[in-house]
């Protein structure tokens, strides 16, 4: 099995491409595409061609489904299969809605990508933060009374709890520094909580939605 992933940062490229193969083993393959934000569905579904040198992702991504549509009907036989695997943050969006508009997406291509979206609730950090035994081996000095007032899958700020967990000064400190600052920073959480973390034990229900949609099309 191939595996196209689009993931709307490069913190969460890091991320995925330490635990991709962690999932999926060796024997499957996968690239993965980060762009510069998530951004909005385009009304029309067509894309601006305007947006391409942008890479924003939800601009892109009615023209990105309907190119893999077409590569994939070309390459598909006995001894090939793909799929698409978009990766977003929920930010403050309603799930149900935002879900139904991705489909929408997905329903004007033709022919249609095997295609899965996996929605991180809030954000990529609640992923990392379904694991705190690998938050707490990544940095050990983690203050414990953030990591345990946390929620599993809140809107709550999710990144600021990570960040006031484990960064000096905490979330304020780090968002003064300016969103370059920020990014920098959760790439640096990608790279160091991702290797110690355990798929098989994780508290995050949208972290364990990407495996079980993953695990179904293997």
């Amino acid at each position: 099995m191939h595996f196209e992933i689009l993931v709307e940062d490069q913190s969460g490229k890091k991320a995925l491409e330490i635990l991709i193969p962690k999932i999926i083993g060796d024997e499957h393959t996968f690239n993965i595409h980060s762009y510069k934000g998530i951004g909005r569905i385009p009304k029309n579904l067509k894309g601006n061609p305007a947006n391409i040198s942008k890479r924003i992702l939800l601009e892109r991504l009615p023209k990105l489904l309907e190119g893999y549509g077409k590569t994939f009907f070309h390459l598909q036989n006995e001894n090939y299969s793909a799929a698409v695997i978009v990766i977003c943050d929920l930010d403050d969006k309603c799930l149900k809605a935002f879900r139904a508009e991705l489909n929408v997406i997905l329903d004007n291509c033709n022919p249609k990508p095997t295609t899965r979206f996996c929605i991180a609730i809030e954000e990529g950090e609640a992923w990392f933060l379904g694991d705190i035994p690998a938050i707490k081996a990544a940095y050990p000095k983690a203050k414990n009374n953030f990591l345990s007032k946390y929620q599993n899958d809140s809107i709550c700020g999710t990144w600021e709890c990570l960040a006031d967990a484990v960064y000096k000064g905490g979330a304020v400190t780090l968002a003064s520094k300016g969103w370059q600052a920020v990014g920098r920073e959760k790439s640096l959480w990608a790279e160091n909580i991702c290797p110690k973390m355990n798929i098989e034990n994780n508290n995050s229900p949208s972290f364990n939605y990407l495996i079980q949609k993953l695990k179904e099309l293997l």
